[in-house]
Parts: structure tokens; C-alpha cells; sequence
């Protein structure tokens, strides 16, 4: 079966630094653009950051940029979000996701999800 393992995730002070792991098996990784997608209680699901397939192209949404680093390794199955300058909105779950395809000039849709990952939850103190 298909599964997105989430990794990485934690309590950090604002202005800290983490790095989220992704683990992928059961589906040819290489061939799928990938997201992360965050969510707090109570609010909706927002695409965070989207990579191609070879990495060649990558998205942001704008209160990310500059601050978090999306890549990926397709040897070892795995994607990353590097996560750097972190503020406290930047409290929430945060998830995996393999797309169906990929847009890189806006946010990931729900739609657009094949497969989640089942969260890591990310808590920025102030």
C-alpha cells in the first residue's frame, strides 16, 4: 500500500529552525510532484509548497518565501521541508501529499491530492 510517513516535526522557539522528513513507498515516488499542505484547529487546509517531479520547478505560497525550502531526494524516496526564520502562525500540522499533477504558479489544490501523509505537528512558541 501507498504511504507518506511524516517525520521531523516538533516545539521550537520563533526564529528557530526544522526540517520535516517525508517517507514515500508503495507508489514510483520519481513520478509524482509533491506538496506539503499545513492545517490549524479551526482552520483550513493551505498548500505550503509544491516540487516537480526532477525538482525543476518549485512553489511558494507568499508567507513562506524566503523562509522554507522544499526538495526532494528521488534515490532515497523522500521529500523535505526545510524550515527556517519560524514564526508562531507558522503553527500548524503539517502533511505530505503526492499530487495527481502539478501547477507551480499557485497553491496546491485539495483536489489535486492522490495520496496525504498522516501529519507532523509543528509548534512555534513565542
Amino acid at each position: 500500500q501507498v504511504q507518506l510517513v511524516e517525520s521531523g516535526g516538533g516545539s521550537v522557539q520563533a526564529g528557530g529552525s526544522l526540517r520535516l522528513s517525508c517517507a514515500a513507498s508503495g507508489l514510483t515516488y520519481r513520478s509524482y510532484s509533491m506538496a506539503w499542505f499545513r492545517q490549524a484547529p479551526g482552520k483550513e487546509r493551505e498548500g505550503v509548497a509544491t516540487i516537480s517531479t526532477s525538482s525543476g520547478s518549485t512553489y511558494y505560497t507568499g508567507s513562506v518565501k524566503g523562509r522554507f525550502t522544499i526538495s526532494r531526494d528521488n534515490a532515497k524516496n523522500t521529500l523535505y521541508l526545510q524550515m527556517n526564520s519560524l514564526k508562531p502562525e507558522d503553527t500548524a500540522i503539517y502533511y505530505c501529499a503526492a499530487l495527481y499533477g502539478g501547477v507551480f504558479y499557485r497553491p496546491p489544490r485539495l483536489s489535486e491530492v492522490k495520496y496525504w501523509g498522516q501529519g507532523t505537528q509543528v509548534t512555534v512558541s513565542s
